[in-house]
């Protein structure tokens, strides 16, 4: 993998996007907010399709990237990704597509910060952990009504705008019911469109509470232990104990779906789906490890501590999750401690 920067076989740059002179449809302008691994992600992906985008994060981020591009190394090769950044809110204001990736816990302020900033008609795209950011948003910004993304990547920040792209990279995406404006299909389809006009698969369902409750069980099953025992996803999938952790975590997490009225698969489907998962993200640690590594705070609250939470307020047994969540914590405080 070249880590000088040099290996740039498809860099994008600001604002180059396919106008239709060639035959192809206009593309839409887009804005990440929260422009870490995800964001950057997946914007590479838009970039360099020939979306125009702007990322919008943190400055040692931003300007890493306007310096020399983003770094996206992906498949063994770096490409230098030229797309705008921003550290300012105010560069959403001209985007038809907003993709909101910052942790659950600022959801809240980032859907306030958004809501006088996105233009009419603009969509705002939730893909975020957990499973109930769109309405963490609706709750703190009435009128906001963002989509639900449910996001399949190994990421992580390799550096000040360095991405690293270690496996998958599909998205599920639909409406989450009782937003204020309504089911509309259309503008999951439009946003769907954009997604694989990049390259990235996007299938839409009409309700996505059940997609994201199946993607919150494969947190639930691998963030935690990922970050308890510092392995690789190929690592965790190939230990007897560890599966039958999983197993018992996603048992829970199923049950506990369940009683919310969510209809997940069962946990045997569900258990395979995350061995599955593991071997085609081998290479991949979780979000919690690379937040702890880092000394940042995690979402494991929204993850084993949301099972935990809904489990105990619905009566239904969550030993595993609940475990997995407080030794995580306890790691947290720890450092954060120190």
């Amino acid at each position: 993998m070249a880590d000088d920067g040099s290996a740039d076989d498809g860099s994008a740059d600001d604002g180059s996007a396919d106008d239709g002179s060639a035959g192809g449809a206009a593309w839409p302008r887009v804005a990440v907010f929260g422009a870490g691994a995800v964001g950057c992600h997946y914007g590479a992906k838009l970039a360099l399709a020939g979306a125009p985008v702007v990322l919008v994060g943190r400055p040692a981020h931003v300007d890493a990237i306007r310096e020399r591009g983003l770094w996206w190394d992906s498949g063994g090769a770096r490409t230098v990704v030229r797309v705008g950044a921003d550290t300012s809110p105010d560069a959403v204001r001209d985007a038809d597509l907003v993709l909101l990736c910052v942790k659950t816990s600022d959801t809240p302020q980032a859907a306030r910060e958004l809501l006088p900033r996105l233009r009419a008609g603009a969509t705002l795209v939730s893909m975020q952990n957990g499973v109930d950011n769109v309405e963490r948003a609706r709750a703190a910004a009435p009128g906001i009504d963002p989509i639900a993304a449910v996001v399949y990547v190994g990421a992580s920040m390799g550096g000040p705008g360095h991405v690293v792209h270690a496996g998958r990279g599909d998205l599920v995406i639909g409406e989450v019911p009782g937003g204020p404006l309504g089911a509309d299909p259309a503008r999951a389809a439009r946003a769907a469109r954009t997604f694989e006009r990049a390259g990235v698969p996007c299938p839409v369902v009409p309700d996505a509470r059940a997609e994201l409750w199946t993607k919150l069980t494969m947190n639930a099953a691998f963030n935690a232990i990922s970050a308890l025992t510092r392995g690789r996803y190929g690592l965790l999938v190939a230990d007897p104990g560890i599966v039958a952790t999983m197993r018992a975590a996603i048992a829970e997490c199923v049950a506990v779906a369940r009683a919310e009225g969510v209809p997940v698969d069962d946990a045997d489907a569900l258990h395979a789906a995350a061995l599955r998962l593991g071997a085609a993200m081998s290479g991949a640690t979780s979000s919690t490890e690379q937040d702890l590594a880092l000394g940042r705070p995690t979402e494991i609250d929204a993850l084993n501590g949301h099972v935990a939470a809904r489990g105990e307020a619905l009566g239904v047994p969550v030993p595993v999750n609940r475990a997995l969540h407080a030794l995580v914590r306890m790691l947290e405080r720890g450092r954060s401690a120190r």
